[in-house]
């Protein structure tokens, strides 16, 4: 059984705000495999408050410095799959193979299709006739994501917005939520830290 009620905002796992215990169950055998915190008003409040606070200077991060984090975060990704095929096939009842070579595999392989398509993002645009379009980060990107195919939801949400300078409030579906805690501690590895928080 694993024991997983810290949430990750601020670049920190910190306890919820109140006690809040949740069973996550295996649909292979239907027993829980782990228990998990349900967050709060207080918990959304926090990570949101700290992904706001984290915009203004992630915004400006140079291009190339948020493309070699999300290089990094593909080398972490790739370091860990492993870790992220357990975490989905507890969670999913997938069979270790399906969860290995599919389901992880969607998320390193949305990772680093991202990162080819960021290279050439060009924020900047003429449009002729002293006209110029810029793109420009919105603010917290607040992402809930289903149960099924965890890591294909999650990547194909957050690192598109990461990218581009904004900050994110992750809330993965309770139902499967143990790859989104091994998610969190690789983006926390590969040095994100403030502009990502998941409850």
């Amino acid at each position: 059984m694993l024991y997983k009620r810290d949430f990750y905002i601020n670049g920190a796992w910190v306890a919820p705000s109140q006690a809040n215990d949740c069973e996550v169950i295996n649909p292979a055998n239907a027993e829980p495999c782990a228990v998990i915190s349900l967050g709060s008003q207080a918990d959304t409040d926090a990570a949101v408050a700290a992904a706001r606070q984290a915009f203004d200077s992630w915004s400006e991060t140079p291009k190339e410095e948020r493309l070699n984090l999300l290089k990094a975060l593909l080398r972490e990704y790739e370091k860990r799959n492993d870790d992220m095929a357990a975490a989905i096939s507890m969670e999913m009842g997938a069979p270790i193979d399906l969860a290995t070579r599919a389901q992880a595999g969607s998320g390193s392989e949305h990772i680093e299709g991202f990162i080819e398509a960021f290279e050439n993002f060009e924020f900047e645009k003429s449009l002729g006739n002293n006209e110029q379009l810029i793109h420009e980060p919105i603010g917290v990107c607040g992402m809930i994501t289903p149960w099924n195919w965890p890591m294909n939801q999650v990547t194909l949400k957050v690192i598109p917005a990461l990218a581009v300078g904004c900050t994110v409030v992750l809330k993965p579906s309770e139902v499967a939520p143990l790859s989104s805690i091994v998610f969190a501690e690789m983006v926390d590895a590969a040095g994100f830290r403030r502009v990502f928080s998941t409850w």
